[in-house]
């Protein structure tokens, strides 16, 4: 990434990176600017849209830095005790914002060949870095995200498997909930939970070994019971075998 400009406010120094021509400013000076004893942890409380990048200090020093947009400088001016806050706030506005968009796309462009090697191998190893994260939160969205995107009904087979379990192991699991209980050869949902439209039943004709058909009735599982069941056991410590994938 390129080096950070500085901008001083009284007698602090707060750096500030474009990118995407977007202006951020390095969250840790921001905080101490603001009197939080604890700025990285105010950070983490307050910053909604933090994110770590790369860049080169004023000696030249490659750096990791934790970098805010302005939207999550005004959370942090707002929860900032310190009386000049309001002015800070001001200083950011009028002077430092429109400084960094005027000048910040000029002053980032390399000077040299060398630098330029340089920036080029920083976005590639920041290419590479994003790519990462993407590829490990992938999965931790694929469960709930095929849930909410699909229309079909599923069998107590099918979410068994989710979790490693046998149909016979979850609906003796959701028994012991008190979700559902056994009526002859069918599990029925209790009356709490009958009428929210977790299952839908239908009824099929088959053929006993004499050649006498006999009427069953199939229950699948709705997307939104799937989901409910994926809550329920979440709550109970059950999660199915891609999330603890994501875990491990």
């Amino acid at each position: 990434m390129n080096t950070p400009q500085i901008f001083n406010f009284e007698k602090s120094e707060v750096r500030t990176l474009l990118v995407n021509d977007t202006p951020y400013l390095v969250a840790n000076d921001v905080a101490k600017t603001l009197g939080y004893k604890n700025p990285s942890d105010a950070t983490n409380k307050h910053c909604k849209k933090a994110i770590k990048t790369w860049g080169r200090d004023s000696l030249g020093r490659r750096q990791e830095f934790k970098i805010i947009p302005e939207s999550d400088v005004y959370r942090l001016v707002i929860k900032s005790k310190l009386p000049n806050a309001e002015k800070f706030e001001e200083w950011v506005m009028e002077d430092v914002l429109p400084a960094i968009r005027k000048t910040g796309s000029y002053s980032n462009m390399p000077q040299s060949f060398v630098e330029a090697l340089r920036l080029a191998a920083d976005l590639e190893e920041e290419k590479l870095f994003l790519e990462q994260k993407v590829a490990e939160y992938e999965p931790k969205i694929t469960y709930l995200d095929s849930i909410l995107s699909s229309t079909d009904s599923v069998t107590t087979s099918q979410i068994a498997a989710d979790y490693g379990m046998s149909a016979r192991q979850l609906n003796k699991l959701l028994h012991g909930l008190a979700v559902q209980r056994k009526v002859g050869d069918q599990w029925l949902l209790y009356k709490k939970h009958m009428n929210q439209g977790y299952t839908k039943s239908h009824t099929t004709e088959i053929y006993k070994a004499d050649g006498t058909p006999k009427i069953v009735m199939n229950t699948k599982w709705t997307q939104k019971g799937r989901l409910f069941i994926y809550e329920l056991m979440k709550s109970e410590g059950y999660l199915p075998e891609i999330d603890l994938l994501e875990e491990a």
